[in-house]
């Protein structure tokens, strides 16, 4: 049995933006365009863009439109913030040191870049985070260029990879590790910390569909850096 119109629609643009072609805050086609494209009336177009905006993929705005929904890192189960927003919140001056930048096939043998880009290539960034030219946090990330070819010509003198994903990426599953762990070796030098120093190691990785994006280990000073999440009790019913 063929789906309803409103549903063929829904997943037309659903699928659109999973694949990138509607990047987070393109405009959508308007209702009329919808309509004269698929030969429906109003209410079928409206149907299929209140399930989108119901599923947080798609921004409802009055007179203006609708249009591809921003990530939000607070979707998350923690708040992990952008490390740039975060530091100036605190009326910090934020920056982001590239320090590495390699693009390489995935390492069959490890089962994190095998599950994130097959036999693909990856693009793999290493970097430190600065709060008034402090280092903050080093970060150590991957990249499925199959999942985001086009950040190959992303310049991260000018933006760190976290901050160019969450404004341009819109992915749909993620998974985050937290650890207290000890800095040791180059990661304590990059920190300007003495080996030993309590630090915080979080690990994230972000999908796409079935499509793997990125994986990245962050080791965060524990004593400039703390992780908040608000609870509340569970409703029954």
């Amino acid at each position: 049995m063929s789906l309803p119109l409103h549903e063929r629609i829904r997943r037309e643009i659903e699928a659109d933006i999973l694949a990138g072609t509607l990047p987070p805050g393109a405009r959508l086609p308007t209702e009329l365009e919808l309509m004269a494209r698929h030969g429906c009336a109003r209410m079928t177009v409206s149907k299929a863009l209140s399930a989108l905006a119901t599923a947080g993929l798609v921004d409802r705005r009055k007179r203006a439109g609708s249009f591809v929904a921003r990530p939000k890192v607070h979707s998350m189960v923690l708040d992990i913030p952008d490390l740039a927003v975060e530091v100036e919140r605190r009326g910090q001056r934020y920056r982001y040191e590239l320090l590495h930048r390699t693009v390489r096939a995935a390492d069959p043998a490890s089962p994190v870049e095998a599950a994130l880009a097959g036999t693909g290539e990856l693009l793999r960034i290493e970097g430190v985070h600065h709060a008034d030219d402090r280092p903050l946090a080093v970060e150590d990330r991957l990249i499925s260029l199959a999942a985001v070819p086009e950040i190959r010509a992303v310049d991260f003198g000018l933006i760190s990879p976290g901050a160019w994903l969450l404004g341009h990426v819109p992915w749909t599953e993620a998974e985050l590790r937290v650890a207290a762990v000890a800095a040791e070796g180059e990661a304590a030098a990059r920190l300007d910390r003495p080996a030993g120093t309590a630090c915080l190691a979080v690990e994230r990785r972000t999908w796409r569909g079935a499509d793997g994006i990125t994986w990245v280990r962050q080791l965060l000073s524990g004593s400039d850096f703390d992780l908040v999440a608000s609870f509340g009790p569970t409703r029954a019913g």
